[in-house]
């Protein structure tokens, strides 16, 4: 497959256009992702994760991103978290470009610019330090103690205080994700990173995650991306990013109305290119299938089956 990034600007040429006073897609997010592709292989097949993706987040952004199995919203994670590298397109999160860096600059990323959270929850603490040691370690290994939080200061934020001398072992599954959250926050990231954080827990522990992330959040001003199969959490947040086919398909954009409630809309996502993909259950309905016909009308698109209009309707 071609992966050529011809039509993508690199790092260096958007800032050259910025000095020239050209507009720059994504200029001042904090998050970027401009065609961003993704190709591994397994068993000798290469497989498309990531087919062209475009994203901005903001600083001090909660967004959960959401999609069904195989749609590429880990692999997006683990590109933004430096554990994988992109194939081509244009990945960069708080200033760092992430297709550039050398093996110790990812290393670096990782250890002051990221935080990230796995699912699993044994895969976040090592189960013969306490919780209070676990957070301290990220600040030893990267020898940040300038920068770095308090660790008893981060447990309290996350209602986990009380944790602070236990072993994991002694701790619940939602303790313990909250003590990973304060892990993940100990050397002060700019971006914390979390891959299905209720995953494994039931819904009064989920709610408790997701309160910790929150506050973490909007005490700390830092960025989140939750990748998310739970409505709990997806629901509970101003912005929601659906990936479908290794692409961003759709948003869903919560705001609070007038009496009170949250009025939600879904919107479907149109790329630098102009592509956009319909949802499924619109074009089952309506057969739409290969292509579909188009007219320009003075305030909207029109979009319809491929098939031939009625004299009616040509009326």
């Amino acid at each position: 497959m071609n992966t050529s990034t011809a039509n993508t600007p690199t790092l260096s040429e958007l800032e050259a256009r910025a000095g020239k006073g050209q507009p720059v897609f994504g200029e001042h997010a904090h998050i970027l992702c401009d065609n961003l592709v993704r190709i591994y292989k397994t068993e000798g097949v290469e497989v498309v994760a990531l087919q062209g993706l475009d994203l901005l987040i903001d600083k001090g952004e909660l967004i959960a991103i959401v999609g069904a199995s195989g749609s590429g919203k880990s692999t997006l994670l683990n590109v933004l978290s430096g554990l994988d590298v992109p194939t081509a397109g244009l990945a960069r999160v708080a200033g760092t470009d992430l297709l550039s860096m050398t093996a110790k600059d990812r290393l670096r990323y990782r250890r002051q610019v990221v935080g990230f959270i796995w699912q699993q929850t044994a895969r976040n603490l090592l189960p013969y330090l306490t919780a209070r040691e676990n957070v301290r370690l990220p600040v030893k290994l990267a020898g940040n103690r300038d920068q770095a939080a308090d660790a008893d200061e981060l447990l309290e934020l996350l209602g986990v205080a009380n944790c602070a001398d236990r072993r994991p072992g002694q701790m619940s599954g939602g303790e313990q994700q909250r003590v990973a959250i304060a892990v993940a926050l100990a050397n002060s990231p700019e971006v914390i990173l979390a891959d299905e954080p209720t995953g494994e827990l039931d819904s009064e522990n989920s709610e408790q995650v997701f309160a910790a992330l929150r506050s973490a959040n909007r005490e700390l001003g830092v960025t989140a991306v939750v990748v998310t199969h739970d409505p709990l959490v997806s629901e509970q947040v101003d912005r929601t990013v659906g990936i479908r086919d290794g692409r961003t398909s759709s948003e869903t954009l919560r705001r609070e109305g007038t009496d009170g409630g949250i009025i939600a809309e879904e919107y479907a996502v149109l790329d630098r290119v102009g592509r956009l993909q319909l949802p499924r259950d619109f074009t089952s309905a309506l057969n739409m299938e290969r292509r579909v016909r188009l007219e320009l009308e003075r305030d909207h698109i029109g979009v319809w089956p491929d098939k031939p209009r009625s004299s009616e309707d040509a009326e």
